[in-house]
């Protein structure tokens, strides 16, 4: 009597880096509608400004960062996209983004607030956790930067390309520092009024002093203004893509340091 052997499991099959991003794009959004009706139905405000504002700002800045992660998968080669640190890097991003969201809603849900909190030994925990997130969430899209940088360039695609790599990189790298720079502040405000009251519409920067939110906003969505840039260029003018995003990584260096300078000199960006 002879036995035959049992036949090998197949492996099962790894959600791509698309599927992993998708769903954490899901869950951003799906907190993003149910962040909406609470923002209308609940009038409660925090630093003169209203209490869902945060929450909102947040839900829309993630979901756009992990769009544009989305969109650019596609530059980064078959042959990397299995390797370990190409995979850590966006389930970072996503793990990284549904914690810090789902701290800064329950928060608001608890009308207190997320950032600079740490009343209790909970929130002081929370606000350190959220700290070590951002760093991963911004680590993660830095090394998805050199998982595009080292996968061969398509052509047609040259501007696109090197406006990936220079928007995730230096988009990470800049974020990195003014983030920093933020965390060691007792808050965002540098001089002026210690309140969001008097904000600027949409965004609620200070217009009676400095505020580090300014550099950190130029920073961070350098990630998705030199891919667009790119990918103008490369249907309007493909030959000289790579020199205009150059021009254009410079102009957004130089718009974050002037801004950063702004703030720490107390002076309000606009008003």
């Amino acid at each position: 009597m002879t036995s035959t052997a049992a036949p090998a499991a197949s492996a099962r099959p790894r959600a791509s880096l698309e599927a992993i991003l998708l769903a954490g794009v899901g869950f951003q959004a799906a907190m993003l509608l149910a962040s909406l009706p609470a923002a209308w139905l609940d009038d409660r405000s925090f630093n003169g400004d209203l209490l869902w504002a945060k929450p909102l700002k947040f839900e829309a800045s993630l979901i756009l960062n992990m769009v544009t992660l989305l969109l650019l998968a596609r530059l980064i080669a078959p042959e990397l996209r299995d390797r370990r640190w190409v995979r850590w890097s966006v389930l970072a991003v996503v793990a990284a983004s549904t914690f810090e969201l789902s701290y800064i809603v329950l928060q608001a849900a608890r009308g207190v607030g997320s950032h600079y909190n740490i009343g209790t030994p909970a929130e002081s925990l929370g606000y350190t956790l959220m700290g070590i997130g951002a760093v991963i969430l911004v680590a993660g899209s830095f090394v998805f930067g050199l998982a595009i940088l080292r996968s061969p360039p398509e052509q047609g695609r040259t501007g696109l390309r090197y406006g990936a790599i220079a928007g995730l990189l230096a988009g990470s790298a800049l974020t990195l520092v003014t983030a920093g720079v933020l965390s060691a502040n007792p808050g965002h405000w540098v001089g002026g009024l210690r309140t969001d009251a008097t904000g600027l519409p949409l965004v609620g920067w200070s217009t009676t002093g400095g505020d580090l939110r300014v550099p950190h906003f130029f920073a961070t969505h350098l990630m998705q203004a030199l891919p667009v840039v790119g990918w103008l260029a490369d249907r309007l003018v493909p030959r000289l893509g790579l020199g205009i995003v150059a021009a254009a990584t410079a102009a957004g260096i130089a718009v974050v340091a002037a801004t950063f300078v702004q703030a720490m000199a107390g002076r309000a960006f606009w008003g």
